[in-house]
C-alpha cells in the first residue's frame, strides 16, 4: 500500500472542516452585507430587522450593535429551551451585526427608484445565498432560529406556526419603534424560503462517500450530498 493511499483518508476530513469554517464565515459575512443593502434600499427590512431598526430608533445605537445585544439576549432564551448552541451559533451572534455596521458606514445613501430597487433585489437574493451557506456549513442554527425549533420542541407545535408567531410579534414591535416595513418586508417573506432551499442545496457538503466516488448527472458534482434537513433548517425553510 502506497503513501499516499495511507494518507488520504486522513486529509478528507481537514478539507472538509476547512470547507465548512470558510462556508460558514462567508455566509455570516455576506448575511451582514445583504442586510446592510435592505436598509439602504429604504423598502423594507427581514423581520428581525425591523426590530434591531426599531430599537436603535430609540437607543441611539447603530443597528449592528442592536443586533448582537438582542442576538445575545435570545442565545440566553435558549437555556430553558434546552437548545445546545454550536460554532455557527456564536458567530451569527457577532459577525452579522459587525458586517452590517461595517458595510453601512462604507454605502452612500441610495436616491431613486432605480438605485434602490435593485439594492432591495441584491439584498434578497444574497440573503438567500448566505443562508444557505451558513445553514450548509452545519455548526449550529442561529440563535433567533434556534428559537424558533427550541418552542417547536418544548410546546409541539410547528416550526411554521411558531415562526409565524415570533415573527409577527418581532415585526409589529419593530414597526411601532420605528422600524421600516414595506414592499421589501413582503418579498422577503415570500422569496427566502424557496432562495434559502435552493441555496441550501447548492452549497450542500458531499459526504465522504460521494467525494470518494463521485456519480454523473447530479448536477452538484458529487454524487450524494449532505442536503440539510433537520429542525434548524426547517426553520429556516418552512415558511
Amino acid at each position: 500500500m502506497s503513501r499516499t493511499t495511507l494518507e488520504a483518508p486522513r486529509r478528507l476530513p481537514h478539507r472538509r472542516l476547512s470547507r465548512r469554517l470558510v462556508q460558514l464565515y462567508a455566509g455570516l459575512t455576506l448575511y451582514g452585507v445583504s442586510s446592510a443593502l435592505l436598509v439602504v434600499s429604504g423598502f423594507g427590512l427581514e423581520p428581525w430587522n425591523v426590530l434591531h431598526q426599531g430599537l436603535a430608533e430609540i437607543s441611539g445605537l447603530s443597528i449592528g450593535v442592536v443586533s448582537i445585544i438582542v442576538g445575545a439576549a435570545v442565545l440566553l432564551l435558549w437555556i430553558p429551551l434546552r437548545q445546545r448552541p454550536g460554532l455557527g451559533t456564536v458567530s451569527n451572534v457577532f459577525v452579522i451585526g459587525l458586517v452590517m455596521d461595517a458595510v453601512l458606514a462604507l454605502l452612500p445613501d441610495a436616491h431613486g427608484l432605480l438605485a434602490r430597487v435593485p439594492l432591495m433585489v441584491a439584498g434578497i437574493l444574497l440573503n438567500g445565498a448566505a443562508t444557505g451557506l451558513y445553514i450548509a456549513a452545519a455548526f449550529g442554527p442561529g440563535p433567533r432560529d434556534g428559537l424558533m425549533t427550541g418552542l417547536h420542541r418544548r410546546t409541539g407545535r410547528s416550526i411554521r406556526l411558531m415562526r409565524t408567531l415570533v415573527e409577527v410579534v418581532v415585526v409589529a414591535t419593530g414597526f411601532a419603534l420605528g422600524g421600516t416595513v414595506g414592499i421589501g418586508t413582503v418579498v422577503y417573506a415570500l422569496a427566502i424560503g424557496p432562495l434559502a432551499q435552493l441555496f441550501l442545496r447548492l452549497f450542500a457538503l458531499p459526504t465522504p462517500e460521494a467525494t470518494a466516488a463521485p456519480t454523473a448527472g447530479t448536477g452538484l458534482g458529487t454524487g450524494t450530498v449532505v442536503a440539510a434537513g433537520g429542525p434548524s433548517e426547517q426553520a429556516i425553510l418552512q415558511r
